[in-house]
């Protein structure tokens, strides 16, 4: 039986890759300073884009193998960032399917996580927190960041399964949701114009969904030493993730210091020292004493 680190932390994300994107270097520092770090991701990906050529035939409109490959995918990854706990909603089970966008066809089928029983899925999360007992709980915020079906349906049941935690024994001391403050996508976007190129075809932060006021920010987790684990784990995620697509265009263009920094708001629990120069907290673990 595994020994629990005296620090547990949790992150609940919807599809493999979105953990490295949005919390890549949070999840290797706090796993290389002894912390327990558990990863459930609700789907496997299958109706996600495929950016590999020689691996088209994954697609779901076609082989339908790409929640497979995206689960090696995912394994490559957190053996970069150093996490060796990782698992996905209700295994061993292949319980839900990735819900593509709002509007489609395979948004319609009865076993995509969007479609799910809410307290079914959250009771299924459930389970893992009362096995390790994180006290500090990372995922979206109620838009899915950017409004996913399976990042709103995460963020659901990240929610619903901590307050059923709590009722069962377990109080999860602090929550977080992700967050990229409007500031700081701007800053890329000028910086990126001005060299010729574009972040996701945005003229401003404010065209994109998931830039949201900077106000929102209570927490940061700098990581400068860990920046390169974390892209060699976005590399790890080729179908998802283009090494000439936006997300290295940024590293390029800004230098690896635009990934060393990832930001949080706190919804649960209460921000304590040490805080940065801006008033923000930059431990999430700051304050809890179980």
């Amino acid at each position: 039986m595994r020994v629990k680190s005296a620090k547990r932390l949790l992150l609940v994300h919807a599809h493999p890759d979105d953990e490295t994107i949005n919390n890549g270097a949070t999840m290797a520092k706090y796993a290389a300073n002894g912390v327990d770090v558990t990863l459930v991701t609700c789907t496997r990906g299958e109706e996600g884009e495929v950016l590999v050529d020689s691996l088209l035939n994954l697609a779901s409109e076609k082989d339908d193998k790409l929640g497979e490959h995206r689960e090696i995918e995912l394994q490559a990854a957190m053996a970069e960032l150093g996490i060796k706990d990782f698992r996905f909603l209700g295994s061993p089970n292949k319980k839900w399917r990735d819900s593509g966008m709002m509007g489609t066809p395979q948004n319609e089928r009865p076993d995509v996580f969007w479609k799910a029983d809410l307290d079914e899925a959250a009771n299924e999360l459930v389970k893992v927190i009362l096995e390790i007992k994180p006290q500090v709980l990372i995922t979206y915020d109620e838009f899915g960041g950017y409004g996913h079906p399976d990042h709103i349906k995460a963020h659901q049941v990240a929610m619903r399964a901590s307050a059923i935690a709590s009722q069962q024994g377990w109080q999860i001391s602090k929550i977080y949701w992700n967050t990229m403050p409007r500031s700081v996508i701007q800053m890329g976007i000028d910086k990126m114009k001005e060299v010729g190129s574009e972040f996701f075809g945005a003229e401003s932060a404010d065209d994109l969904p998931f830039a949201k006021p900077d106000e929102l920010v209570t927490s940061v987790v700098n990581a400068p030493e860990y920046v390169v684990q974390k892209l060699a784990a976005m590399k790890a995620h080729a179908t998802q993730i283009s090494v000439d697509g936006p997300f290295f265009a940024l590293s390029n263009n800004l230098g690896l210091s635009v990934w060393a920094d990832e930001y949080y708001t706190l919804v649960k629990g209460e921000a304590s020292e040490p805080f940065d120069d801006k008033g923000r907290e930059i431990d999430l673990f700051a304050g809890i004493k179980q």
